[in-house]
């Protein structure tokens, strides 16, 4: 806007004021550091904080397991056999490790988990690998976790037209993640509770009434499509000890993030040990009940791995059909997807702080924002995060290195990361699929 005759310019303190107008609106008022103990999460809005994460796993983690043992030299028919048994293994691994986080948060009420038990009982460098091996976790969870938030979104049929821009429809929605998180944890926490909510009951619905409609002989198995299966061939092959444990390691993405109650500790309300406790267990259960019962359902129904339509999409279709509870499942679980990176915002600057309170990251990840969150973290995470969505294509199967086993006439993997097309109807030499 053209400035009156005569008026002075604007100066460098009227552009400070406009910016502090503008942060004022987007990230609200500044908060006291007295306002810290109000800041706390009771348990419900804790889970939804802290367990997004690790439940919205279940959305992906067996169609990894798919990409690695139906495909290759193997067949989707080995791969389905094996389904089971393998998500199997990585519960009861689920349970071994929540037993031991739950021992953690009453020893360590001060929250950090792994590194402050390393740092604690092994040593400086044991602590280190074990805090950067988190850091580096959390950056590629919300990576995760938006590219299959993200999928799940092309995966309907109204927005198919969207499969050629999931780079900038990743990039958009960790802007938006960021800002609602720069908000404050508490506030972020009662956006946030409700989506994952409507996932848990939408997912389960899926699990009870699919399984149901299988045992009584009221519905058939998924229509197979070559032209979409990522893999070589329907039955046949051979599957070999050596890819059922690669299918073990890539099942056991449904244990990411539940480190993050251990490390968030403090943000509870008082008892904030106890509190953080029964929501880790709340937490195991719904996950372990959630992915052991899409895997069977997956077992039954036999759906395949592909780009064009995730596994989850393929079980909700044929168990619920088109209708609004479809409609229902695919957008509860891209929400789901999305916001389950805020769990690593909520530990990813919380740790960050605790490292750099120790002197092993710049002092400024130990500061605190206006809204009393470590801000220097949360905005480090988001471009850590953008610039792998960006490498990656934003395409999940890519992010997940022990999935590229399951390389295809149409897969990306492992250098068609960076060439194919974002819809996957390209192959990495260039070639039409």
């Amino acid at each position: 806007m053209r400035e009156p005759e005569g008026a002075p310019p604007a100066g460098p303190s009227d552009r400070g004021t406009h910016v502090a107008i503008l942060k004022r609106l987007l990230v609200g008022r500044p908060l006291a550091t007295t306002e810290q103990e109000h800041q706390r999460i009771p348990k419900t809005i804790g889970l939804a904080v802290f367990s997004s994460d690790a439940i919205s796993s279940t959305a992906y983690a067996t169609e990894e397991i798919l990409f690695v043992v139906a495909v290759g030299g193997s067949s989707l028919a080995l791969g389905l056999s094996k389904l089971v048994p393998i998500a199997a293994a990585v519960a009861v691994l689920l349970a071994i490790v929540i037993t031991s986080y739950r021992r953690t948060i009453y020893a360590y009420p001060g929250g950090g988990g792994s590194y402050v038990v390393s740092r604690e009982n092994l040593g400086t460098n044991a602590s280190l690998v074990a805090g950067a091996s988190i850091l580096v976790d959390y950056v590629l969870t919300v990576a995760v976790s938006i590219s299959a938030g993200v999928a799940a979104i092309v995966s309907l049929p109204a927005f198919e037209s969207l499969r050629d821009h999931r780079v900038a429809l990743g990039i958009g929605l960790i802007a938006l993640i960021t800002l609602i998180n720069l908000r404050g944890v508490k506030e972020s926490g009662r956006i946030f509770a409700v989506p994952t909510y409507l996932y848990i009951v939408t997912l389960g619905t899926l699990v009870v009434y699919g399984l149901a409609r299988s045992y009584f002989g009221d519905i058939g198995t998924v229509e197979f499509d070559p032209e979409q299966f990522e893999g070589a061939r329907q039955v046949g092959g051979t599957l070999g000890l050596f890819l059922i444990l690669k299918g073990f390691s890539s099942g056991a993405v449904a244990l990411t993030g539940i480190e993050a109650i251990a490390d968030g500790v403090p943000a509870f309300r008082r008892p904030s040990s106890r509190n953080a406790a029964t929501t880790l267990v709340w937490m195991a259960l719904i996950l372990g009940t959630l992915f052991f019962g899409t895997a069977t359902l997956a077992h039954r129904l036999e759906p395949y791995p592909s780009h064009e339509q995730t596994v989850l999409a393929q079980l909700g279709e044929l168990v619920f059909g088109h209708g609004p509870l479809f409609v229902l499942l695919q957008f509860a679980t891209a929400v789901i997807l999305v916001l389950a990176a805020n769990t690593a915002y909520a530990d990813f600057p919380r740790l960050s702080s605790i490292i750099a309170s120790d002197g092993f990251l710049p002092r400024q990840f130990a500061n605190r924002g206006d809204r009393l969150v470590f801000s220097n973290g949360v905005i480090f995470l988001a471009v850590a995060a953008s610039l792998l969505i960006f490498a990656f294509g934003g395409i999940t199967n890519a992010l997940i290195p022990s999935t590229r086993w399951g390389c295809s006439r149409r897969s990306r993997c492992p250098n068609s990361a960076w060439s194919a097309t974002s819809s996957g109807r390209r192959r990495a030499d260039g070639a039409s699929a």
